[in-house]
């Protein structure tokens, strides 16, 4: 097992851990490195989706939550390869929104795998040529 960027899809079913290959595979990962590893861009996302519907209680859980993860930035470097990334998706004329090809710039220039079920979204990156390595928990 390596360690992985976890994507916002996989984040939320740990979350809710109702998927049980999702909790299955989550909880190897954490006995094996102690610790969770996402980014910025999925905090936002889980944030806002939870303060959008009035879940503050919810946002509060997930902030205690993730007090030990390592959350990854998106520092110039990062920022660069997702411009290209998501240039090159508006260009070929298969956008996926702004999130998504950020979180894969992460992943890329930390060198790690991301774990996600929104398979399809990041596979059109990969078929651009970027060599960004998906991980499925869902299957």
């Amino acid at each position: 097992m390596e360690r992985v960027v976890i994507d916002t899809d996989i984040f939320s079913e740990i979350l809710k851990d109702k998927n049980e290959a999702v909790a299955r595979k989550a909880g190897s990962y954490l006995e094996r490195f102690g610790f969770y590893t996402t980014t910025t861009i999925t905090v936002l996302e889980i944030i806002k989706g939870f303060h959008k519907v009035g879940r503050e209680a919810k946002v509060r859980t997930f902030l205690s939550a993730i007090s030990s993860a390592e959350i990854l930035t998106l520092d110039m470097k990062s920022a660069e390869t997702a411009g290209r990334i998501y240039a090159d998706l508006e260009r070929t004329g298969q956008p996926i929104g702004r999130a998504d090809p950020i979180i894969a710039a992460i992943a890329l220039e930390n060198g790690r795998s991301l774990v996600t079920g929104n398979v399809e979204h990041y596979k059109r990156i990969q078929n651009l040529g970027y060599p960004l390595k998906i991980v499925n928990w869902k299957d």
